[in-house]
């Protein structure tokens, strides 16, 4: 008996001997369902964790005590109960009509996937991107046909531009409303990828209009795992990474930059390498779940450490998260509490050590104690500077003597609770809270040349931000299922939403410290800068946004007739405290009718044939509060004085707007979607209008001394076209392979411009090009065009570029302004956003192998790279500078201007993503401990195919503004979405990674 015991544990391979029996029986058997084989199914000895899986064949083996009860479950079939009898066993499932219907979470509850009218896209854990991912956003990169996210460089602090079916405001909300677990407005840096369930994207106006004015952009619903299972069970997932440089920026080699005339001060130094590093990355996720009667948990924690390519950049952050959920009085009550805490710890580090990286001197030495010539080291600790040249800092000296750091707070609960009155009627409240907390500090000492103003008398610099958000959320919904007909049913949602929002900024900066000897930033009123005062040693602002509210009532109605027919309409009136008394509130209806064709038409092979059509009206707020009162300015330019106190000027600089009114975006969506057994397809065409963009506007000087106004202006169009495709290419009981594209495009044309008919925007900057401005926006043209003059390829006697005579009339006129584009000699040279967008999945399953290789590409659009229109040219004021030496390089250009040259087609196709994992045989000993383990290793970013020779390819979708001489972006807090398509200097550069990682459940 022992031995018979022995060889059905083997053949189990992942189950234990179930406990004490007098006698055991080897049950064989086949599980099917009425095409064939049921490869997966599980076979449960009832009142034990006894158990196995059948094989590719649907064949199983178990041994069990005689007269043991087996349980046969599948996803989706209906389970089956028979008594051990005489092998073998032939078992057939049913197919569980309900559990087929995949079900979609959707504003304020869920519908069965068929029965959506709108545009709706459904990804779970299975689709996301794999390998180390530090962000929710990032799972979702390429994987969603119109969703466009995007962290040009990779910066680890970075914050990932979201753009879904391109710009849809100017205003505060340009990018999708986030809703976590029902709570709106939760914060995507609160959750850990780990702990996603599945992550749903509400892409069009009839989906979104159900949360009204923050859904213009789109809605993003993420659901968080949860507790499932009769058991306790235990889940590590462990992953470390490295990061490199995926590519630099060309320049001239030591030797290259001497030859060419450059200042040779007698070192050799690669600065990009010396500023650089391989970044290590660890994560560790630890979860607990289960369930015990009608209660369910999931708790988990998470630890990540990751190391950016620039030094002294990275960060170190725990999270936790909390779900349990409840049901009692008869399971008429359930209860659900989720909770999440997370505590970031950043070195932000400075990315003017990349820029001044790949500009910098290479024979300028490191050490001012090398110099070739006389040099006061220890005014600048230590290090070298080339003095008396703008825009230039020695990048060594920068990530090693300045610290920028940081700390982030987030906190959120919820609670919900939802009692069902009837079978057919139900109530749900929903109460969260929600706290945040940031705090950032940067300190340049006095001897630091880079901001610290290690010549000035002032030396020194310390900045302070803090910042506090709390959000308090509360709603209260109804939802009725009447029983009509066997063929019509509905289904109707009503409810209340409240919503406020507290927010504090305060910023504060220190200079003038009396030297290098400590971190002055911790000992300011001891260094001496308070006291002495003054408008060059202390600066600082703050502002409040209080009692931010929002309060709407919304209603749904659903009905489906014959299971083929659906209708879906919904409204949302919704009043905000951002506007001015007379327009506080807005009303935001859809409506979506849809059909299955294929119920009437019965084609063969086809499992699905549906068309819909839908129509939203969406809002936007405005970017914060108060646009509508007068304002107040400030200065330090008190009577007598020019040290100390501060005057009030009066009107502030803009007029107050009482009238100031709701942004509105209405849409039209058209679907297809198409199923068989092995083909889903999915196209979608849409046309979008926004209008009364919330802006700035002119006035005359008569209404405000400021000539400026925040009102409501401008319309802008934008048509699009996305495409999904699923096939099984091969699907067998041994190999099974998935391919996907998903395919989007689309087109956005300023029909009215609010700064008049046509201005241009996106200045270059310094050094010798602050008026060049290189983005049209124009009345009637599309947006993101790059103007500027044609290069005809050659150069004059003074080796400056000449051009193209568009106009045809002898003068060559390139100033860039609106006028010579109308009527000189400028030209659009490219475009900023891409004509399509294209993600390619690859999935492989053999044997205990799985392997994921997912390419994106983006086609159509160009990049202004401003490393090579400032420092290609071989000016010769600039030989203090290192050249950028591209293969489009030319040496006879002497002089510095925009054109045609400097505007690159951006196409690129990457492997974005490449995972191999490998599921382990355990063996009986093992399995007493372990239920599952499997290893991984995955790469990001392994190759791009591209012809631009910047750092990165991917289109730059807003503008953050230009900046030089150890400034700060004009814009990097708000950047301008307007002006796509400029590769700045200031962005983080790419990196590569390469992980692996172990998953093992107890």
């Amino acid at each position: 008996m022992k031995i018979i015991l022995l060889r059905s544990l083997l053949l189990l391979g992942a189950f234990l001997c179930f406990g004490y029996v007098q006698a055991q029986q080897e049950i064989t058997g086949t599980v099917s369902d009425n095409s064939g084989p049921l490869p997966g199914a599980s076979v449960i000895e009832i009142g034990t964790t006894n158990g196995t899986q059948t094989d590719f064949d649907g064949n199983f083996t178990l041994s069990v005590a005689e007269g043991a009860q087996l349980k046969i479950s599948y996803i989706g079939y209906l389970d089956t109960t028979l008594e051990a009898s005489d092998s073998p066993i032939s078992i057939t499932l049913q197919e569980d009509a309900q559990a087929l219907e995949e079900v979609v979470v959707v504003g304020y509850g869920s519908q069965n996937k068929k029965e959506i009218t709108s545009a709706v896209v459904q990804l779970d854990a299975e689709e996301f991107n794999k390998g180390v991912v530090n962000s929710p956003a990032q799972l979702l990169q390429g994987k969603v046909a119109g969703l466009t996210i995007a962290n040009r460089g990779g910066d680890p602090n970075g914050q990932s531009q979201i753009r879904l079916r391109g710009l849809s405001t100017t205003g505060a909300n340009a990018e999708p409303l986030v809703v976590v677990d029902g709570i709106i407005g939760a914060s995507l840096n609160n959750i850990d990828p780990n702990d996603i369930e599945n992550i749903n994207v509400l892409k069009d106006g009839s989906a979104a209009a159900i949360y009204g004015s923050r859904a213009s952009s789109g809605v993003i619903l993420v659901t968080t795992k949860k507790g499932r299972g009769d058991t306790t069970s235990f889940e590590y997932n462990g992953q470390a990474s490295v990061s490199t440089i995926s590519k630099s920026v060309d320049v001239m080699s030591t030797q290259e930059f001497i030859d060419a005339g450059g200042v040779n001060l007698g070192a050799d130094n690669d600065w990009l390498d010396l500023v650089t590093q391989t970044g290590a990355n660890y994560v560790n996720n630890f979860s607990v779940s289960g369930s015990t009667g009608s209660t369910n948990y999931r708790v988990s924690g998470n630890l990540r450490s990751t190391e950016g390519i620039l030094r002294n950049s990275g960060f170190d952050q725990f999270n936790t998260r909390a779900n349990i959920n409840t049901k009692i009085l008869d399971d008429r009550l359930s209860i659900g509490f989720n909770a999440s805490y997370t505590n970031r710890k950043s070195e932000f580090g400075l990315t003017d050590g990349l820029r001044y990286g790949v500009l910098y001197n290479p024979t300028a030495p490191i050490y001012g104690v090398d110099s070739p010539f006389a040099f006061n080291s220890a005014q600048f600790g230590g290090y070298f500077e080339a003095l008396g040249l703008f825009d230039s800092f020695n990048p060594v000296s920068i990530v090693e003597q300045n610290k920028n750091y940081g700390k982030r707070i987030e906190f959120l609960a919820g609670l919900n609770v939802k009692f069902a009155i009837t079978d057919n009627l139900s109530v749900t409240g929903l109460y969260s809270k929600q706290n945040n907390t940031k705090r950032e500090n940067q300190y340049y000492p006095t001897t630091s040349h880079y901001r610290g103003n290690a010549t000035s008398t002032t030396k020194g610099r310390a900045d302070f931000i803090n910042e506090d958000f709390e959000s308090d959320l509360f709603e209260i919904y109804g939802t009725y299922n009447p029983s009509i007909s066997d063929k019509l049913t509905m289904g109707l949602t009503g409810g209340y939403s409240w919503q406020e929002q507290n927010e504090k900024r305060s910023t504060f900066a220190f200079a003038d410290f009396p030297d290098a000897s400590r971190d002055w930033s911790d000992n300011i009123f001891s260094s001496g800068a308070f006291q002495l005062g003054g408008v060059d040693r202390i600066g600082g602002g703050s502002y409040t946004r209080p009692d931010d509210r929002i309060i709407a009532f919304f209603s749904r109605v659903n009905m489906t007739w014959d299971n083929a027919i659906f209708f879906n309409a919904s409204i949302r009136h919704e009043g905000s405290t951002r506007f001015g008394p007379d327009n506080k509130w807005g009303t935001f209806p859809a409506i979506g009718l849809g059909a299955d064709l294929n119920k009437y038409l019965e084609l063969k092979n086809v499992n699905l044939l549906k068309v819909r059509f839908g129509y939203g009206v969406t809002g936007a707020l405005p970017f914060e509060n108060g646009y509508s009162q007068e304002i107040f300015s400030f200065a330090n330019v008190p009577p007598g004085s020019s040290e100390t106190g501060w005057q009030t000027l009066g009107s502030g600089n803009r007029a107050p707007n009482p009238d100031l009114k709701w942004e509105e975006k209405h849409e039209i969506n058209f679907g297809i979607e198409f199923g068989t057994d092995r083909l889903s397809a999915v196209l979608d065409i849409y046309n979008r209008d926004i209008e009364d963009f919330i802006t700035d506007i002119a006035v005359e000087t008569s209404v405000h001394p400021s000539g400026l106004m925040i009102g409501n202006a401008g319309r802008l169009n934008t048509k699009g076209i996305e495409l999904t495709l699923n096939y099984d290419l091969i699907k067998n009981e041994k190999l099974t392979y998935n391919t996907g594209i998903v395919f989007s495009t689309y087109k956005s044309v300023l029909e009215e411009n609010a700064l008049g008919s046509a201005t241009f925007r996106g200045n270059l900057g310094a050094p010798g090009q602050n008026d060049t401005n290189v983005v049209l926006v124009q009345e009637g043209e599309e947006i993101g065009q790059i103007i500027g003059a044609e290069w005809t390829g050659e150069v004059d006697a003074n080796g400056s570029q000449t051009f193209v005579d568009i106009d045809g009339d002898g003068t060559i006129e390139t100033e860039q302004t609106v006028e010579a584009y109308n009527e000189g000699d400028l030209t659009v040279l490219g475009k900023g956003i891409p004509d399509f967008e294209l993600g390619w999945t690859n999935r492989v399953s053999i044997g205990n192998w799985d392997i994921n290789a997912f390419f994106r590409g983006q086609f159509g659009h160009s990049l202004v790279n401003n490393y090579r229109v400032f420092f290609e040219p071989q000016v010769g004021s600039q030989t203090g500078y290192n050249f950028v030496n591209t293969e489009l390089a030319d040496s006879r250009i002497k002089t510095a201007k925009f054109s045609s040259h400097y505007v690159e087609k951006a196409d690129f196709f990457r492997l974005d993503n490449l995972s191999v994992s490998y599921s382990f045989n355990l063996g009986e000993k093992t399995a007493k401990y372990i239920k599952g383990l499997s290893m991984n290793i995955a790469g990001q970013n392994l190759f791009t195919l591209t012809s631009y020779t910047g750092n990165d390819p991917e289109a730059s979708l807003a503008d953050i503004g230009s900046t030089d001489n150890g400034g700060r972006p004009a814009r990097i807090d708000n950047p301008d979405p307007l002006v796509p398509g400029i590769d700045r200097r200031s962005n983080y550069f790419a990196s590569r990674t390469f992980s692996v990682g172990l998953v093992a459940k107890f």
